[in-house]
This record gives structure tokens, sequence and C-alpha cells, in this order.
């Protein structure tokens, strides 16, 4: 029986190598005809895996002996089973061409099964140690290839690479785990088991305090006095009313003081004063202009004072206007809310010297003596009027009113103040006679204006008059204005932002300042009005006065018409003078002023300069004589 048992041995180990040789040979043919490599391990693990059952070592000898027609059967049902599926995979995979090549090897398989089917069954475990050899054999040849013997659904994967296969394995093991550990069955228990154990809301009760007094609470709130005693009800809160500031009455007003008596003595000589100016100084105001050096000079001298400090309105001031007394020094100014006050400083005490009247309702823009009477003082209201005020009768009479506009400036057409040009903030521009009676305009015309700011008469030329608005500077001829749209003559448009003023030199008229929000004083060379004026000169200044100050307006010197007089945002607060050239010429300061003085004025024949601030109060400076 040994002697038999190792002749199998010895058969058994020819054959499976002979087996292995034929199997590469077969490789290497498929390989010859372009076959892939999956089906040549495909036909190699089937054809081992009919060993399998030799490899269970735990049945004793008498378990492993089969009948052979049971054996016989099963075998061929097997190898029936996977000749279709190797048909299958080869007719899918080989194409046409190869089915030669492909039919062949499919003989081959057959005939290398069968061969080791017929030794399988030829071999009867007669001994225990020969059953072990075998399944260890057996058990070796299985576990070098398990990772791809053992993978389910091998043919279902037959075209993929080993790495996918691979990759699929692990999905469906890493799928298996998870659902193994039943994570959704757990979860639903615990909301079960937290949805059940939610406890019922209970209100929570106050404790009672015992004295019955609640939380503390203020006893301001509680409308109650410290002692206890209740407090008696608050008053209704007025009804507040729209701010609109009616109109004064039409005619002429009675020159009534706010802040000095009107029966008094002292009021009486005020009036008497102002009347006493009605005729025109007959200093001869045509000479020539001094030289810068001599200017300078004079500027030099002027300084301030607190007795030059005057607190004369209670609002902001709009417009300011100096006498051309030359014995007397007596300043206008215009208020914001409709005041009109007057100081003379050579009255004293100085507190004796203001007086303020109401001839307006809303802020006085523009402010003018009359160059015919300086007893005569025009002012001009946003509230659409335009009144003279008459010192020798004591009266503001109503020289124009249109209650349907709001007016921004004038200025006198005629040397006798006779006629008079009167720009609208709508942009509309109307000519007034004096000498007719009422209180109308002669001729309403438009312009190509949206808004008028400034209006001025040319000093020689009288029928032109140069407009300011809101990026547009426009100079008319007053013979030429229609009733429907007047064009302008000449427009200056090298502005960006829109403009505060514009004004003629006083004397010849061959200049022009202008005053933008884009902080820059402009000069223009009008010497020859014709389609186009030239810009002579820019000059940088800060203009940006904000919303709570007035807005700066450059004024020509009177004495010296190549010079202009602005105030100055800068630190220390001060007044500066500038030369048509561009350089500044002087700068007016003081430990005396300390605010910004947005409207100045210059006396036209002497050296005094006043300035207004937007807290209604003025500033002057003035030779060391004339205090």
């Amino acid at each position: 029986m040994s002697r038999s048992g190792a002749a199998a041995e010895k058969a058994d180990s020819r054959q499976r190598p002979q087996m292995k040789v034929n199997e590469y040979k077969e490789n290497q043919n498929i390989a010859y005809v372009s076959l892939r490599p999956v089906q040549t391990t495909v036909l190699i693990k089937t054809a081992k895996v009919y060993l399998a059952p030799f490899s269970l070592s735990n049945y004793q000898l008498d378990q492993l002996t089969c009948p052979k027609s049971l054996s016989e059967e099963n075998s061929n049902n097997e190898v029936a089973c996977k000749k279709t599926k190797i048909k299958k995979t080869c007719r899918r995979i080989i194409p046409p061409k190869m089915k030669n090549t492909s039919s062949k090897a499919e003989s081959t398989l057959q005939n290398s099964s069968s061969a080791v089917h017929t030794e399988s069954n030829k071999l009867q475990p007669k001994r225990t140690a020969d059953a072990m050899n075998l399944s260890v054999d057996v058990e070796s040849s299985q576990d070098g290839d398990s990772d791809e013997d053992t993978t389910p659904g091998l043919d279902d994967f037959s075209g993929l690479s080993p790495y996918e296969r691979k990759r699929l394995k692990n999905i469906s093991e890493n799928a298996d785990f998870f659902a193994s550990l039943q994570l959704s069955e757990s979860a639903a228990r615990l909301r079960e088991m937290i949805e059940k154990r939610q406890p019922p809301k209970s209100k929570r009760k106050k404790p009672k305090r015992e004295n019955g007094i609640g939380c503390r609470r203020s006893m301001r709130l509680l409308k109650v006095d410290p002692s206890g005693v209740s407090l008696p009800a608050a008053p209704t809160p007025p009804t507040l009313v729209a701010d609109e500031t009616p109109l004064l009455p039409p005619g002429p007003l009675e020159m009534t003081s706010e802040n000095q008596e009107d029966s008094s003595e002292r009021f009486k000589g005020f009036l008497q004063t102002w009347a006493g100016m009605s005729k025109p100084s007959s200093k001869n105001t045509e000479k020539g202009l001094s030289s810068i050096k001599s200017y300078k000079a004079n500027l030099n001298g002027m300084v301030i004072s607190e007795d030059t400090v005057y607190k004369v309105t209670t609002g902001p001031i709009f417009s300011m206007a100096l006498h051309p007394s030359e014995t007397r020094t007596l300043v206008a100014v215009g208020a914001k809310f409709g005041q009109v006050g007057l100081c003379d400083l050579t009255q004293q005490p100085k507190e004796d010297g203001v007086y303020v009247f109401h001839p307006h309702s809303q802020p006085v823009s523009c402010l003018y003596f009359s160059p015919a009477n300086p007893a005569h003082i025009l002012s001009l209201s946003y509230d659409g009027t335009l009144r003279c005020g008459d010192f020798s009768r004591a009266i503001f009479e109503e020289v124009y009113r249109n209650e349907r506009s709001s007016f921004s400036s004038f200025d006198f057409l005629a040397e006798d103040a006779s006629t008079l040009i009167v720009g609208h903030w709508d942009g509309n521009m109307s000519l007034v006679d004096r000498r007719t009676p009422g209180t109308s305009y002669e001729k309403l015309t438009s312009s190509s204006m949206g808004k008028i700011r400034t209006v001025h008469v040319h000093p020689v030329h009288r029928q032109y008059f140069i407009t300011a608005g809101l990026r547009d500077t426009h100079i008319y001829d007053a013979r030429r204005l229609n009733s429907r749209r007047s064009q302008p003559l000449i427009s200056l448009t090298e502005h960006t932002k829109s403009i505060a003023s514009a004004y003629f030199s006083p004397l010849t008229g061959n200049r022009v300042v202008t005053t933008c929000a884009d902080c820059n004083l402009r000069i223009f060379d009008s010497s020859c009005i014709s389609s186009k004026i030239p810009l002579l000169t820019t000059i940088r200044h800060n203009t940006f006065t904000g919303r709570w100050l007035t807005r700066f307006q450059a004024m020509w010197d009177p004495k010296q018409e190549d010079c202009v007089v602005v105030g100055s945002m800068a630190h220390p607060r001060r007044v500066e003078i500038f030369h048509e050239t561009g350089k500044r010429v002087h700068s007016f300061g003081g430990e005396c002023l300390v605010s910004v003085c947005s409207i100045n004025a210059m006396h036209p024949t002497r050296y005094i300069l006043a300035g207004g601030n937007s807290s209604g109060k003025i500033h002057v400076f003035m030779n060391e004589k004339s205090c």
C-alpha cells in the first residue's frame, strides 16, 4: 500500500507540473494572438477550483471517499457550467478573427481539467498521512492566489484590472462592516429614547414677597416725589408748526429798533447822524492806483482790538456794506433771520452804537448804500422783498415785492440808483424802475441758468452785468433781455463746481474775480467784452466752509482794484488779500480774531476792513489814528 501511495504521489506530482507547462504554453499562444492577460488568468483559476473539496482536513478518511457515480456526476455538472461561462467570456472578449485560436485554448483546457479529475478519482485515501499530504498541497496551492480565487462574483468583473477588483472588494467589505454595526437602528432607538425622556415644561412659580413690594422701579419714571407724593401731571407739549416764517405786511415799515428804546434821545440822535450823511463825499475817488509798496505799508498799519469787535445780530451774517463817510465809521450788516444791523464805531460806549432792525422775515443776502443818497440803504431778502431804509423819515420803504419767487442778489443799473437788476434763485431776472409807482417789475426774463447767486453791473459800461450760478458765469446785455429766454453774450465755463460769487473790478471793470467751490479763485481779463474772456490767474484757496459757515465771497478793494479780499479757513484765523497775479499781499490777523470771517468789505476811500462771521459779530481792522 505504501508503494502504491508513493507511486500515486509521484504520478500526481509529475502531472501537475506538466499541466502548468501546458498552461504556460497555452498562455504564450494566446498572447501571441493578442489576447489580454485577463483571459489567461481566468482559464488557470477555473482549472484549480476543482481541488477545493480535498482541503477539508478535519474529515475522516472514510468521509473523504465519495461514490464514483456521484463524484462523476458533480464533476460533469461543474465542468459543463464552467465551459459555458468560459465560452461566454471568450465570445465577449476575443474578436472574431481569433476564434480559431480561442477554440484551441478551450480544448486544451478541457483536456487538462479531465486529466486532473481522473487522477483525483483514482486516488483512494487509504492512509491518513496521504490524505493529509494531499490536503496540505492543495491548500498551499490555493493560498498563493487566495486574493483572486476567493473574490465573489469573479465572472462579473472579468474585464477589470486587479486594482479595480481589489477596490470593489474593499468597498463591499466596508459596506458589510457598516451594515453590521446597525447605526441607523441605533440612531432610531436613541431618538425614541430622547423623545420619551423630555420632561414636561413646568412654569416656575415666583415666590411671593412677604411685604407685597415687587422689584424696585425708578420714582422718576413712576412720576412720584421722593417723599412718596405723586407729582402733578406734565403739561402737554405744544404742537409743532411747520417752520414757515410769515411774510411781513406789504408797504412801508417803521424803523423800530429791537435792542434800543425808540423814545430815547440817543436813538433820535442816531437817526439824525445817519440822515446827515445824505451828501456824497466830495473827495475824488477816480485817482490812479497806488503802488503795491505803499499799499502794503498802509495795510500793515491796520490793526484790530477788543473795541473794534461788535456783536450785532443773533444769526450768521450774510451781507455787509461800509458807509462811504469820511468822518464816521458806519457798518451795516444783513443777517440770516431778516435782521439789518447798523453799527457806529465812533459812538462810546460801543453798546450804544449798535441798532438792529427787522425789515425782512428771511435771510438778507444783499445790502448796498445808495450811490445817489448815502442816507438810503437798500436790502434784499429771500422772502421776495426789496426795501429801502430812509433814515430821514425813519421808515423802510418797499421797492419791489414778488411773493412767488425768492431773491438772491441785486445791483444798480443806473448811477442814480433809479433802475435795478434783481436776480432770483430760480434763474429769473427782473428789471425794476424805482421811478414808476407800485412795487412790481418792469420786465421779467428767464436766463439759461438754473440758479443765480450774485448779480453785478459793469462800473463803466453799465449795460453789461455778470451773474454767477451753479457752474456757469454769464455776462448779459440789459438792452437785449427778452421775456422768454435771454441768451448770454459770454459764458465762463472754466469752473467745475458751484460758484459763490462773481464781481467786476470796481473802477474800470477790466477784471472779473470768481469764487468757486472747487477751492479756486479765478481772475479773468474783461477789458474787451467779446465772444470769449481769457483766464488770467487761478489762485488755490480753501473755500470749503461746510454747513454752518457762510460761503466765502472774494471782493475787490475799491481803492486798489487789482487786489481782492477773501476770508480764510487757515489757523490762526485771518483775512487775506491777493494780487491779481496770485501773490498774497497781506494777511490780517490778531488775538481778537478767533473766528472765520466769511463776508468782508473794504471802505472805498479809507483803509478800513470789516469782516463778519457766522455768529453775528463784526471784526474791524483800521489804522490806529482812525480808532
